[in-house]
């Protein structure tokens, strides 16, 4: 599946800017941002600000990367729990 970039004009701080993302990012970016009561422009200043290094467009793809990698290991950290709670209650009662 092909994702092309588009570029989108955005206000930062009362300032545009062009960003050139793929549709999946500006898709991922505008899902958080709805998810945490954002606008995407509000969330983009925020990314803007807390970047250290690199272009805009490749601090707000990692940005989304790693919000969704942490949902990853927050849901891999729910369906490990219960296991290791039973494994771990298992053992205490044989000991």
């Amino acid at each position: 599946m092909k994702s092309p970039v588009v570029k989108r004009s955005i206000v930062i701080v009362g300032h545009k800017t062009s960003v050139s993302l793929e549709d999946a990012f500006w898709k991922g970016l505008k899902e958080i941002a709805g998810g945490r009561g954002m606008t995407m422009s509000d969330l983009v200043a925020t990314i803007d600000s807390e970047r250290k290094q690199g272009n805009l467009s490749s601090a707000i793809r990692l940005f989304v990367l790693d919000f969704y990698r942490a949902q990853l290991s927050d849901l891999k950290e729910e369906h490990d729990a219960p296991h290791e709670s039973m494994t771990a209650g298992t053992a205490s009662a044989f000991a």
